[in-house]
């Protein structure tokens, strides 16, 4: 029987919900704890002065994204099997640790994000933290965390009102766009710092494995791969959005006040315009949904793709004495977060931006890793990087990597 034109019209339609899902939860899982607070002080320290880096990111973190689906869809295997199979062992050990750091960092982030929330209701990060690893760590164990996964991701995504909250707090608009396509660069030591934190929380390294595993676990196809391209940039191309605005939203309530974010309910301010005395409610659940989020997915991530990289047994079907690596490898990780942030008089929201500029540091080395294997015909065929792609994540890697070293200059001679 001839399917009618109406069918034919409504099978790619189809066909695209069957492939949506990891670019838009990957993307999304970004805007955690890190990249909430990350935003935030770039806004209130700085006014709109760091919105032409957002813009220049924009095409940089989708096609950053893009690469990582691709590869996935191409080959059928993660990210950490195609660095072992290109560049041996010794190579993928190095890449690995690299993961490993990255994703401590930022989930010790996201435990300071859970404090951080729970603090705005007067609980004590003791109580809070260790009962936040608990859920984590049952979670992952019990592989609920899927379960949750879109509830998480719907609480998180309160982060939207900033959108409203922007328009409502009547921003100079003009200025805005000003700054959007004017760079402004001020030669201090936290604007270099804040713009490779910038950087490290937008594409964040863990991020290209978390997506590329996720569209070989949907089953996602070269074939397949022209419609799960758009989740994927339209994911990152939403997250950046998003985090423009909570720039925008930050610099027009905060800056002119000269607030500076110390605390969560410094950066729930922001929020004021739109919900006025629930902010720090609104703010709080938002921070706390996307921080337990991330606490679970993070581990997990590392933990796969370090097992993967090695031939090591993997699976939350697997026990201890299955997969002992697999399972101590995500304990580890969730529990030595949890204690860091736990470590009397740390500073809440200085954690959670230090993980971010580490994650800015590491990223240009996992990127020049990917840029290898997506240009190499053997592994890749036709699907190999155009030169446009190459351009942006070359052009991102010089960067990054410039920027990190003007840091450690600044720092080393005490400029700024």
């Amino acid at each position: 029987m001839t399917p009618s034109a109406d069918t034919r019209r409504r099978l790619p339609f189809f066909a695209l919900l069957a492939v949506i899902g990891p670019g838009v939860i990957a993307a999304s899982a970004g805007n955690d704890a890190g990249g909430i607070s990350t935003y935030s002080v770039a806004g209130a320290k700085y006014g709109y002065a760091m919105l032409w880096m957002m813009l220049a990111m924009t095409p940089s973190f989708m096609i950053v994204q893009e690469m990582a689906g691709r590869m996935g869809a191409v080959t059928g295997k993660g990210f950490s099997a195609l660095i072992r199979e290109r560049f041996g062992v010794r190579l993928t050990f190095g890449a690995m640790l690299m993961l490993l750091v990255s994703t401590a960092a930022t989930t010790v982030a996201e435990f300071a994000g859970i404090a951080a929330a729970m603090e705005i209701f007067g609980v004590p990060r003791w109580v809070s933290v260790p009962i936040g690893a608990f859920v984590v760590w049952l979670l992952v164990v019990r592989g609920s965390y899927r379960r949750v996964e879109k509830v998480l991701l719907a609480l998180s995504s309160v982060f939207i009102a900033y959108v409203i909250a922007a328009f409502l707090a009547g921003p100079d608009w003009l200025e805005v766009g000003r700054s959007f396509v004017v760079p402004q660069v001020i030669p201090d030591r936290v604007f270099i710092a804040l713009a490779i934190g910038l950087t490290g929380t937008t594409i964040a390294p863990w991020m290209q494995f978390l997506l590329q595993s996720n569209i070989v676990d949907k089953g996602v196809t070269a074939k397949e791969w022209s419609l799960a391209r758009w989740d994927t940039m339209v994911g990152a191309f939403v997250a950046n959005l998003i985090a423009c605005f909570i720039i925008i939203t930050t610099a027009t309530v905060l800056h002119p006040q000269g607030i500076e974010i110390t605390g969560a309910e410094d950066a729930a301010r922001a929020l004021a315009p739109l919900a006025g005395p629930y902010a720090e409610l609104l703010f709080s659940i938002g921070l706390l949904s996307a921080s337990v989020l991330a606490a679970a997915v993070l581990p997990l991530t590392s933990a796969y793709a370090i097992c993967e990289a090695f031939g090591w047994e993997s699976g939350l079907d697997r026990s201890w004495a299955e997969a002992p690596l697999f399972n101590g490898l995500y304990t580890f990780v969730i529990v030595a977060a949890a204690a860091v942030v736990l470590l009397p008089g740390l500073d809440l929201i200085g954690i959670m931006l230090v993980s971010q500029v580490l994650n800015g540091m590491l990223l240009p080395f996992l990127l020049i890793f990917m840029m290898v294997i997506v240009n190499d015909r053997t592994v890749m065929g036709r699907h190999v990087n155009s030169a446009l792609n190459n351009l942006l994540a070359w052009t991102t890697i010089v960067v990054v990597i410039t920027l990190t070293a003007a840091l450690l200059f600044m720092t080393l001679l005490g400029i700024g």
